[in-house]
């Protein structure tokens, strides 16, 4: 029976979107045939409670390594191996391709027979910089496929990799579960609990950090007043950047119009969604390109949930939107343009019922036809 090792960082309860891939698919593949390898989450009692506790839920072996950031050390890489061998595993799927990848020729001589590299945005910054771009080839040369997210991070990694790897790439990327993110998802009640229930709301889910382009709905916000006077901006996340958030809502005297939930338990994510009648997030390239958006899965849970969508141009988020079709993308910076385009956006929408309603059906049905979670597990049993 062909086994596989999963080697990632990136794994519950940590929070996060890589997470949450890692371990949909997870959970998609034939138990009895799964190890994972992971990095514990957090130091400390509570953290090794959590961990312990969801490490048990699981329906197949998770395996914590002592530290809470694996490396392609020697010490790691030996536990590796020696996992693949102690399980019979004959296929390995590393989470995260860059740096864990780096471990394949050490794994292939343990005895692995196939080894898949996922990449995912921070991938395609490390292909812009020379070190980090080398070492990426060594993970190209070493593998049997790099799965890739969309077009932007496919087409950086495979500027950095050899003709041959890059030949070997396949798109995988993350999927959405459409029975639970669906338009009766519960959102009136998060709207009746929050005192919304006749009022516009813009909703917005995702971390509070500065790339997510949370600032730039806040800065839209007295032009979409101006029109749609009674609108509200549900900012649903937490984040470090909430406090500058918030400054800045009080400094554009918006405040009574921004509602900030803090984080919220993902069983309780669908229902927030659908608690607004467009999603909305403008993310932005930072850092020189080093900071980007690798696809954006918030964006396909909002069209699931039968939402139109408003997305920054960063990195990979336009491969999430069907533009005309399922919503628009709209520059993520500079701010004063990003604030205007999201405003007309917005307001073209909270005006219109009917576009609402198109734009959040063909979402709907494009998810269904392409982003479905057991369709993009399948080709990962593929590979591996």
């Amino acid at each position: 029976m062909r086994k596989t090792l999963i080697v990632t960082n990136d794994f519950p309860p940590r929070p996060g979107g890589i997470q949450a891939f890692l371990h949909n698919m997870a959970l998609r593949l034939d138990p009895e045939r799964v190890v994972v390898y992971a990095s514990t989450w957090k130091r400390g009692r509570e953290g090794a409670e959590a961990t312990a506790a969801f490490d048990a839920e699981q329906p197949f072996t998770v395996v914590r390594d002592r530290t809470t950031m694996l490396l392609p050390t020697p010490r790691v890489t030996r536990r590796a191996a020696g996992l693949l061998r102690e399980h019979g595993c004959r296929s390995v799927w590393f989470g995260a391709a860059a740096p864990l990848g780096l471990m394949g020729p050490a794994l292939r001589r343990a005895g692995a027979e196939r080894l898949v590299a996922t990449t995912h945005g921070h991938e395609a910054a490390w292909a812009q910089l020379p070190g980090s771009r080398a070492l990426l080839r060594r993970i190209g040369e070493s593998t049997d496929t790099i799965t890739y997210l969309g077009e932007y991070t496919r087409s950086r990694i495979a500027s950095a990799v050899t003709p041959a790897a890059a030949a070997r790439m396949v798109q995988l990327p993350p999927g959405v579960d459409e029975k639970t993110f669906h338009p009766d998802s519960g959102g009136p009640a998060v709207r009746a609990a929050l005192g919304l229930t006749d009022r516009p709301v813009v909703v917005c889910v995702s971390r509070l950090v500065p790339r997510k382009g949370q600032d730039t709905l806040i800065r839209a916000l007295p032009a979409i007043l101006a029109r749609v006077p009674e609108t509200v901006l549900l900012v649903v996340g937490g984040g470090p950047y909430e406090r500058d958030l918030r400054r800045l809502a009080d400094s554009l005297g918006v405040a009574p119009s921004v509602r900030f939930t803090g984080a919220v338990p993902w069983a309780d994510l669908p229902a927030h969604f659908g608690a607004g009648d467009v999603f909305a997030m403008p993310c932005r390239t930072r850092r020189g390109g080093l900071d980007v958006e690798g696809l954006g899965i918030v964006y396909l849970e909002a069209s699931a949930t039968g939402l139109p969508v408003v997305a920054g141009d960063s990195g990979g988020a336009p491969d999430a939107v069907l533009t005309g079709e399922t919503g628009w993308v709209v520059h993520g910076a500079p701010p004063p343009l990003a604030a205007r385009e999201s405003a007309d956006r917005i307001v073209t929408l909270l005006q219109d019922a009917e576009l609402r309603r198109r734009m959040g059906a063909r979402g709907r049905a494009w998810v269904e036809e392409k982003w479905r979670w057991d369709t993009l597990a399948e080709r990962l049993r593929s590979l591996l």
